[in-house]
C-alpha cells in the first residue's frame, strides 16, 4: 500500500501519498488548479510555492511541479506575484547604463543579502545579475539571467522590493535587439515564414496526432 503523509495546504490538513509532487498533492486533496499550474513538468515558473516544515523556522520556496511533498509540510502557492513592470518602447529605449536608473532605480537599494539567489528554483546567481544591471553591463546580466522563468520567488524574498525578473527581461531585450550580432539566418527564416513558405508544413503538423508529434520532437536533429 502507498505510504501517506500529513501535509497542510492553505492551512488545512490532508493525508496524501508521499511520492506526489506538491502540485499533484494539491489536486489529490480536491483542489482544481486553474492558475498556478502552467506546463506541469518543466520550467514555466507558473507554480511558485512557499512552504515550511513543521518545527523548522526557515521559510522555503520552490516550484510545485518539481518538488516532492514532505511530512508536516505547510504549503501555500503564489500563482501571481506583483512585480513592478515598467512600460517602455523597445524601439526608442536608451541603450546606455542609465536605462536601469530610469526604469528600475530600486536595484540600487540592493543590500547584498543574497536572498534572491537562495530562492531561485533555477539556481541562477540572481544577486550577481542585478549587480551587472547596476553597472550597466547588460550583456552579462542577460547571459546569466537567460534561464529565468519569471516565477517571482526572488522578488518575494527581497527586502529592497526589486523586481529581478523584469530587470533581467529588459537586459535581455536590449541585448537581443541592440548589442548581439545580427543573426542573418534568423532574419531570412522569418522572412520565409512571413511569405508563407511553411504554411503547408505547419498545417500538416497541426493535424498530426499527439503521439506522432512526440516522436517527431524526440527524434529531431539538433544543431
Amino acid at each position: 500500500m502507498e505510504r501517506k503523509i500529513n501535509v497542510f495546504i492553505f492551512g488545512k490538513k490532508y493525508k496524501v501519498p508521499s511520492d506526489l509532487t506538491i502540485m499533484r498533492a494539491i489536486e489529490y486533496s480536491g483542489y482544481k488548479l486553474v492558475r498556478g499550474c502552467g506546463c506541469r513538468h518543466g520550467f514555466c515558473g507558473a507554480c511558485a510555492t512557499i512552504y515550511r516544515i513543521k518545527g523548522d523556522k526557515e521559510l522555503k520556496v520552490c516550484l510545485a511541479c518539481q518538488t516532492q511533498v514532505e511530512e508536516n509540510m505547510f504549503i501555500a502557492t503564489l500563482p501571481f506575484f506583483p512585480l513592478v513592470k515598467q512600460v517602455y518602447d523597445i524601439e526608442n529605449i536608451s541603450v546606455s547604463e542609465q536605462v536601469m536608473m530610469q526604469l528600475y532605480p530600486e536595484i540600487y537599494s540592493c543590500i547584498g543579502c543574497n536572498a534572491c539567489t537562495k530562492s531561485c528554483p533555477q539556481d541562477l546567481d540572481t544577486m550577481q545579475y542585478i549587480a551587472y544591471a547596476q553597472r550597466g553591463e547588460l550583456e552579462k546580466c542577460a547571459e546569466i539571467s537567460f534561464d529565468c522563468v519569471m516565477c517571482g520567488l526572488c522578488s518575494s524574498r527581497c527586502p529592497a522590493g526589486i523586481s529581478h525578473p523584469q530587470v533581467a527581461l529588459l537586459a535581455r531585450r536590449i541585448t537581443g535587439k541592440y548589442l548581439s550580432p545580427e543573426s542573418k539566418h534568423l532574419i531570412k527564416r522569418v522572412e520565409e515564414i512571413e511569405n508563407g513558405k511553411y504554411e503547408d508544413l505547419i498545417s500538416d503538423i497541426i493535424n498530426k496526432p499527439i503521439e506522432e508529434l512526440k516522436e517527431l520532437y524526440n527524434s529531431r536533429e539538433i544543431e
